[in-house]
């Protein structure tokens, strides 16, 4: 996260968005300034702060052309506002308010309160932040907070027709290659190889959930005793498999002596963390479901990651990130690194083993 300063960034129409925002808090006192978040590959975030020092989180798309399904500020702020206020046990930021179309900032945004704590995105930052004892009760906390997001009772809660409850697998497996056909590479044959592999092996579905989509570390807020504070980035958020939840926690978890190349958010390295098989036993003892054939979620998860970094690279390379694609984005986007993801997946799916 930068300084704030008073000069717009791209994606922020400042004069609209403060008149929009002090209709909403009449406690604001202007003028805004907005601080893009660096880090996200996907939708755009900004730190909003008044004169006083009060703030809030703004949300909307990646600038330019995104498919058409994706990067619905609606639907995000649809969950959030179900799962929050109490409704739940999921830590979530409380909504301020919704702008649906274009009117206001020229895409749609919407605007959540500012939760204080952390966003642990590498080892430097978790041991900072927290001592050991932090640093394993935050590893036990977001097995804990998964468990309780795949607990939540969507039709209570208003959920219920956010998605197809059956097929999950099978419709992801659908919709990312679709998204690989629309911007793939040459070069990276291994895509379509895995997509093949893992049409022919889907397993059963194991009930059907809230699934979040992204959970990992760095898309929560850390408290400074290791709780989690707030779940963030629900954009990829639908009803299906749990179990695909946990694949993808599992590939962002990074064991002390592991480099973590492949993927940015090795924060669970610290001394402290939990390893992957503590994290699997204590989900697994919270929901009762059998994980032994999470390996398999783990490839799926490797490979529908290099699908959504072809459109990372994409949006990327078209300047659709603006402010946010931060230094090294082209590092961090590469080509090299799409090829490792799908490498890794087929690997996975070969071994068929992935936690100790």
């Amino acid at each position: 996260m930068t300084e704030p300063s008073t000069a717009a960034p791209a994606g922020v129409a400042p004069g609209e968005v403060t008149a929009w925002l002090s209709e909403r808090v009449p406690s604001l006192v202007p003028p805004l300034a907005f601080t893009p978040v660096v880090g996200g590959h996907s939708n755009l975030t900004y730190v909003v702060e008044d004169r006083v020092g009060t703030r809030w989180v703004l949300r909307r798309p990646p600038l330019g052309h995104v498919l058409a399904t994706a990067h619905d500020m609606g639907r995000e702020h649809r969950i959030l506002a179900a799962l929050g206020d109490g409704r739940t046990p999921v830590p979530v930021p409380p909504v301020v308010g919704l702008s649906p179309d274009d009117s206001v900032n020229g895409a749609p945004f919407y605007v959540m309160e500012f939760v204080q704590g952390e966003v642990l995105r590498n080892a430097e930052a978790a041991t900072r932040a927290l001592d050991v004892a932090g640093r394993r009760r935050a590893g036990e906390q977001l097995a804990d907070t998964l468990a309780a997001i795949h607990a939540v009772d969507v039709d209570a809660v208003g959920l219920g027709d956010l998605g197809r409850r059956e097929d999950y697998i099978g419709r992801q497996l659908r919709r990312w290659h679709r998204q690989w056909d629309a911007t793939r590479l040459d070069g990276v044959p291994e895509i379509d190889e895995v997509h093949a592999a893992l049409v022919a092996s889907v397993p059963e579905q194991q009930g059907a959930t809230i699934v979040h989509g992204d959970f990992r570390l760095d898309n929560c807020i850390i408290g400074p005793d290791g709780s989690v504070q707030a779940v963030l980035d629900w954009e990829l958020c639908t009803l299906g498999d749990p179990l695909a939840d946990v694949g993808t926690t599992l590939v962002y978890w990074v064991e002390r002596g592991e480099t973590g190349d492949l993927l940015p958010s090795d924060g669970t390295a610290s001394e402290g963390f939990i390893d992957r098989a503590a994290f699997c036993a204590r989900y697994a003892e919270a929901t009762g479901r059998d994980l032994a054939g999470i390996a398999w979620y783990a490839a799926f998860a490797y490979w529908r990651l290099a699908c959504i970094l072809a459109g990372v690279l994409d949006r990327y390379t078209a300047g659709a990130m603006g402010d946010q694609a931060g230094d090294g984005g082209a590092a961090r986007f590469s080509r090299e690194k799409l090829s490792g993801l799908a490498a890794k997946a087929r690997t996975v799916l070969e071994e068929g083993k992935f936690v100790a």
